[in-house]
């Protein structure tokens, strides 16, 4: 028995993977403040190679699901930091708007870019961002307070653009910046999450709208048909993932403040490492 392609035990097998993925990106967007879609992307990618979404179009599919599932495990998780009284919100206020338009210029981006910039953008910041977590100095700053001028919007437009080409909340980005400016890890971790709720709704939203014309020129192909995609956006892989991630972002909360900053910079960097890894073997 087959259902879009794939027989049942296929199909059981990538349910229970995606549930399974989901209680681990709610962790990791608590500990992390990620939003969890640097685990998705890569495990969403080898789910839809899986069901034999034409490539063309699998990479913007994973990104795109990603940022719909960041949804609600990011509000769980900023609600959880917000009580602790970690959220930097003066810099939200800075933020908002920039970040804003950086998700609409990704999206637009996404409608007409080749599936390997996905990729590259991918590895080049993950590894990026791991180096500066593993091989960090405390002298290893950009400054001691952080700007508040156009330098800082610039950066929020910046964090919108990469996040949301990423199909990540914006974590990435935000805890480097504030650490290089000082900021203690476990504020930046917890600013982030706010960041992942401001783009990640204009962001899966735009992906919707990207998607469209994929749509069109993959009419008949079943694998398209299996995500039962909205767009870019796979609403299968959103449900089966969604309510394990909304359940285990608070666990995640708390380990994040019982770690050392040292211990959560090196957790962080290895685990940016390891999923930027998996995109440069499909890139060669």
């Amino acid at each position: 028995m087959a259902i879009a392609g794939l027989d049942v035990a296929a199909l059981v097998e990538l349910a229970l993977m995606l549930v399974a993925v989901g209680a681990v990106s709610g962790f990791f967007a608590g500990i992390f403040g990620i939003g969890g879609g640097a685990i998705l992307v890569p495990v969403f990618y080898e789910c839809f190679r899986l069901a034999g979404v034409p490539l063309e179009v699998r990479m913007p599919l994973c990104i795109g699901t990603s940022l719909a599932i960041i949804i609600p495990t990011s509000i769980s998780s900023f609600r959880a930091h917000y009580v602790r009284g970690a959220v930097d919100i003066g810099i939200l206020k800075l933020w908002w708007l920039p970040i804003l338009i950086g998700v609409i210029a990704a999206s637009v981006t996404a409608r007409y870019a080749p599936e390997r910039l996905f990729k590259i953008v991918f590895v080049a910041v993950a590894w990026s961002a791991a180096a500066r977590l593993l091989l960090a100095r405390d002298h290893w700053r950009f400054g001691d307070v952080v700007p508040t001028g156009p330098l800082m919007r610039l950066y929020g437009f910046f964090i919108g653009l990469l996040s949301t080409l990423m199909g990540v909340g914006g974590g990435l980005f935000a805890n480097l910046l504030m650490t290089f400016y000082g900021r203690p890890i476990h504020q930046a971790v917890a600013t982030s999450s706010a960041l992942a709720v401001l783009i990640s709704i204009p962001g899966a939203i735009g992906y919707v709208y990207a998607g469209w014309p994929a749509a069109a020129r993959f009419p008949d192909v079943a694998a398209l048909q299996w995500p039962f995609s909205i767009g870019y956006v796979s609403l299968i892989g959103a449900v089966l993932v969604m309510p394990t991630s909304l359940l285990t972002a608070p666990l995640g909360v708390r380990a994040a403040h019982a770690m050392s900053k040292r211990a959560l910079e090196t957790a962080f960097g290895c685990y940016l490492f390891i999923v930027g890894g998996r995109f440069v073997v499909s890139l060669l």
